[in-house]
């Protein structure tokens, strides 16, 4: 992996976010490979010419870091608060009462190990615990994540619940779809990396539900929703388990493919094209190396350029020039579902055309050559009478 990387490169380490994109794109050989390498990929679409403009503000990581840092103030009453509150059970306990374990260690290795045991010791208490940015451990195709949520609530009754503090606001107790989809996904993550711990742990389970916070309507007051995250868990489990190990992936390099940004960009080019992609319009929201794949699917004439849904539809016609052909009756098998479908709307499209164009001209008199202007006769202009009061 670190030949992939190049000399003295460390590795970029994945996060949620990343882990939450790749399960959604689970046959993108290319992303699996680079994130299980380490590879630095923002760097890696400079140095191939796409650079990409992903990621938040300054503005608005430091709105929210503040809200977050207001949330968990007063040895996290608030957020206490708003567990108890929105996911019942019992009371919440007054700060004093809760255990705000120490997670500072060497390392990630050494900072997951001590959440673990943090979470260990907080179930067998049998009380409220807090844990603040604990570190998680998780596999994926062989290679280990270290995952950082912002919050583990460890309730009385055993639940370890995922929490997710957010800067965009509730209005009147609902969110931007997307925004929620996508943190909810992330949450999955987390979830996913608890589930390894708590099989370890005499009562422990996983909360099926995250609780999302975030500033209620236009103020900066911290409210809460529940968010059941059952359905992205076992669809983010069984797309990780689908990952193809990295090590097979790198194994079936080309010798001396290198992703190291001190190359020239015909090499960095032609390491990056060895490694199969998937691309789909929605990388562009998740993915820095969007553009390149982008650009590369488009030259191409790639029908994966215009979205997961139209690449299904047309079965095995990848290009395209395939599908304009098939469309016209040409290059493709006239029995074919696909290529009869395709014909049928093409007529339709041309049938559509000629009646548009001949109510055109049917409500255009002056005919199609005629000067628009001409149709309407200029005002004459006369001088005021003696009579005229104006």
């Amino acid at each position: 992996m670190a030949e992939l990387r190049g000399p003295a490169v460390p590795p970029r380490p994945l996060d949620a976010r990343a882990l939450a994109a790749l399960a959604a794109n689970p046959g993108c050989r290319r992303r699996a490979l680079l994130d299980g390498a380490g590879v630095d990929k923002p760097a890696l679409a400079t140095a191939l010419g796409s650079p990409a403009a992903y990621g938040q503000s300054q503005f608005a990581m430091v709105r929210g870091n503040s809200f977050e840092a207001k949330v968990k103030a007063d040895g996290g009453r608030e957020l206490l608060r708003l567990v108890a509150e929105r996911l019942g059970g019992p009371a919440a306990p007054a700060p004093e009462d809760a255990l705000l374990p120490d997670l500072t260690a060497a390392g990630p290795e050494g900072r997951a190990a001590r959440t673990a045991l943090a979470l260990r010791e907080a179930t067998a208490a049998g009380g409220w615990a807090l844990l603040d940015h604990p570190l998680l451990a998780l596999e994926v195709a062989g290679t280990p994540a270290f995952l950082e949520p912002d919050a583990v609530v460890v309730r009385p009754d055993g639940r370890w619940t995922v929490v997710e503090i957010k800067s965009f606001p509730l209005l009147d107790g609902s969110a931007d779809p997307a925004k929620v989809g996508a943190a909810a996904r992330q949450a999955a993550v987390y979830a996913l990396a608890l589930e390894r711990t708590a099989a370890l742990v005499d009562g422990a389970s996983v909360d099926h539900r995250a609780l999302l916070v975030c500033p209620k309507d236009f103020s900066n007051l911290p409210t809460a929703a529940p968010v059941d995250i059952r359905k992205q868990r076992s669809v983010t489990r069984r797309q990780l388990d689908r990952l193809t190990r990295v090590e097979e992936l790198a194994d079936a390099l080309p010798a001396g493919t290198s992703f190291d940004t001190e190359r020239p960009r015909e090499e960095l080019t032609a390491a990056v094209e060895s490694v199969p992609a998937a691309y789909a319009p929605e990388c562009l929201a998740a993915c820095e190396l969007a553009f390149h794949c982008r650009d590369r699917a488009r030259a191409e004439g790639s029908v994966t350029a215009l979205g997961r849904g139209v690449r299904g539809e047309l079965g095995a016609l990848t290009t395209v020039g395939a599908a304009l052909a098939a469309a016209a009756g040409r290059e493709s098998d006239p029995q074919d579902p696909t290529a009869q479908a395709l014909r049928r709307a093409a007529r339709l499209r041309a049938e559509a055309l000629a009646e548009a164009a001949a109510r055109g001209r049917a409500e255009d008199p002056a005919g199609p050559g005629a000067d628009p202007g001409a149709a309407v006769p200029a005002p004459r202009r006369t001088e005021p009478s003696p009579e005229d009061p104006a």
